[in-house]
């Protein structure tokens, strides 16, 4: 039996499909619709049921009582703007009844509790603080159980500032291309470096990428277990993945542990995300984790967002994905003779620029003179970021505007393809580099300097040179391809000098009293 494809509409449930073939061989029209109108409602009233909105209810039920609020925030649920004035009163802090994000054991626990059973997680914890809060516990947890991370170089920035914080080495597992921006490990990677690590090791992920490249998460999920390491996902682009036929979400793939950002394809405030484990035991000490790097005063409003949001998914997503997906797929075949698209999560809408005849940045400024943000643009490829919450106008109107395209178009299409990534020599660990002294200098005059910052020229902060690694040409030439222009190295110590008016200047600086 073939697999059915994920983004299809889920079949109607074979006994609701006999009970109606019964009604119309035995029943005339109005009592089909007297009972169609029944089932109907009682079906509208029972899915609208099955998910509560605790926080969101709470929230609305405070605002409505009037009570004084002799408590933060500062606003007293007073809108400065009229833009924002609904939302003000929604707006408050942990008072009595509103639970407490890092000990929830009452509405938030119980809108947590909703999100584990609608993603099928062990347990799920709430974010206000994005995926960057939970990346930060996913790894604070590996570094309490000793593990070597062994991660795809495709990562976000936030999980470099987290293993400075934590002195935590990485062993990096490149593509096989080369690319950086976009390209996910192969599961015969992950299985050579799990071979040769001889400790506890964990298998960090970044899928979907940017551009929308998912890895084999499945098979990736076997070979980890079969070298009892842990796989961790960064799925912040992949939140929708648990609501298509089959699951593509991580957790349901095999993984350990994923983070998910409800804002970036779902409906929900930015900043809303999620942590999932496999395993409810492991949900304490992740809790614990999130509190050492959380704000202590998380954004109650973001987080009635993704309670909102709950409710959505339990009841319409599967089918805005399904309809969604389809016509994404219809405006790529019918303009697949002008623009090449890359395939990947149909989310994603990545046109090779390159590829197809034109230079990415000048067909992104052309699509904003037109009306159309993008989310990505660079010399060979333009993102645009769909949802299932995506009017299907918006992609009528975005086929339409594509098929008028007039940029001058090469007559051979060009490939802007960036320099491929070398292996970059770690001169020192991240931690070392970030606590030394700095100094700007020109990228073209870097090669043979240790990068100081983590440098990530290009969303989503995927970087080129990582703190206290040698730069070498073929990053300076990938800085340049992006447009960096300086960077910031560790600075170098001056040698000792045989000067005296140097050594008599040293002197006067320390307080000795001696003047030059």
């Amino acid at each position: 039996m073939p697999l059915q494809s994920p983004w299809k509409s889920p079949p109607i449930c074979g006994i609701s499909k006999a009970f109606f073939i019964f009604l119309l061989r035995n029943c005339n029209f109005y009592d089909i619709l007297i009972v169609w109108v029944i089932v109907t409602d009682l079906t509208e009233r029972t899915e609208a049921a099955v998910v509560t909105t605790p926080i969101y209810d709470y929230l609305v039920q405070y605002s409505r009582k009037g009570d004084l609020r002799m408590h933060m925030p500062g606003h007293k649920g007073k809108g400065l703007d009229h833009w924002l004035a609904a939302a003000y009163p929604l707006d408050i802090t942990e008072i009595c009844g509103a639970d407490s994000l890092y000990e929830a054991d009452g509405i938030i626990a119980e809108s947590e509790h909703n999100a584990a059973e609608l993603f099928g997680a062990g347990a799920t914890l709430y974010s206000a603080g994005g995926s960057t809060l939970c990346i930060q516990a996913m790894l604070m947890q590996m570094k309490r159980e000793g593990r070597t991370i062994l991660a795809g170089r495709n990562v976000h920035r936030s999980m470099l500032n987290t293993c400075i914080l934590l002195d935590l080495p990485v062993r990096w597992m490149y593509p096989r291309d080369g690319a950086l921006l976009s390209g996910a490990v192969s599961a015969q990677s992950v299985q050579f470096a799990l071979a040769n690590c001889r400790t506890p090791a964990c298998v960090y992920l970044t899928t979907p990428d940017y551009l929308g490249s998912m890895a084999d998460i499945a098979a990736i999920a076997a070979i980890c277990k079969r070298h009892n390491a842990r796989l961790v996902v960064d799925n912040a682009h992949g939140a929708h993945l648990a609501f298509v036929t089959p699951s593509l979400h991580p957790i349901a793939l095999g993984a350990d542990f994923c983070c998910d950002s409800y804002h970036k394809l779902l409906p929900a405030l930015t900043g809303a995300a999620c942590l999932h484990c496999k395993d409810p035991a492991d949900a304490p000490a992740l809790r614990s984790a999130m509190a050492m790097f959380g704000s202590t005063s998380p954004s109650y409003l973001i987080m009635a967002s993704m309670d909102l949001c709950n409710r959505y998914l339990d009841n319409q997503v599967r089918h805005d994905l399904a309809t969604t997906a389809r016509r994404l797929e219809r405006m790529r075949n019918h303009l697949h003779k002008k623009f090449v698209f890359r395939r990947g999560d149909p989310f994603h809408v990545c046109i090779c620029a390159g590829e197809s005849g034109y230079r990415g940045t000048m067909l992104a400024a052309w699509l904003v003179q037109q009306g159309i943000m993008y989310e990505y643009a660079d010399a060979d490829y333009v993102v645009l970021l769909c949802s299932p919450k995506t009017p299907l106008q918006d992609i009528e109107t975005l086929e339409q505007v594509l098929e008028r395209c007039d940029l001058p178009k090469t007559v051979n299409p060009l490939r802007y393809e960036p320099p491929k990534a070398t292996a970059l020599f770690a001169a020192m660990t991240p931690k070392e580099a970030a606590a030394q002294p700095v100094e700007m200098v020109p990228v073209s005059a870097a090669v043979g300097r240790i990068c100081a910052m983590t440098q990530p020229p290009c969303p989503p902060a995927v970087p080129i040179a990582i703190c206290g690694e040698q730069l070498n040409e073929a990053a300076v030439s990938l800085l340049l391809y992006y447009g960096v222009t300086e960077i910031a190295v560790v600075k170098e110590k001056k040698p000792p000098s045989d000067d005296l008016s140097d050594l008599l200047g040293t002197y006067t600086t320390k307080g000795t009293g001696i003047q030059s």
